[in-house]
């Protein structure tokens, strides 16, 4: 595995550890305390562009077809048995949500996001990672 992709992988468990520290224990205290929002909202764009770069990454030292967009990145990763359809697809819906976020596209549900990143990103990210770290062993 190459240098870039063991860096990009610890920077993705890096900012997981970091978002496990500030995210509220109740989407009453996330949904009242702006800041930890804020931050909240930032760690998740941060581990979802991480994770998309690191597929690219991947897709790059494999030698495979690079993507037309970020999301087709984790449908190139599948078909290369990298990663399963169902983290494909959580993967993607991550790519979704970061871009709502970001973009602020019609207002950005809270209760969802909370729910994706205490139920989902720290999940998926770790999966990930460890597919990428596992696929030549």
């Amino acid at each position: 595995m190459s240098a870039r992709i063991d860096a990009k992988t610890a920077q993705i468990e890096s900012y997981c550890s970091e978002l496990k520290q500030i995210i509220p224990e109740d989407f009453e205290e996330y949904e009242k305390n702006f800041e930890k929002r804020a931050a909240c909202e930032r760690y998740f764009e941060k581990i979802v562009e991480a994770l998309v770069d690191l597929a690219y990454l991947v897709i790059k030292d494999a030698g495979l077809k690079m993507p037309e967009d970020d999301k087709e990145a984790f449908g190139i990763l599948r078909k290369s048995n990298i990663i399963s359809a169902n983290l494909e697809g959580r993967l993607k819906d991550a790519k979704g949500m970061r871009n709502i976020i970001a973009h602020e596209y019609g207002g950005i549900d809270d209760k969802l996001v909370f729910h994706a990143l205490t139920d989902e990103i720290l999940d998926d990210a770790q999966e990930f990672v460890e597919r990428i770290q596992n696929r030549k062993k």
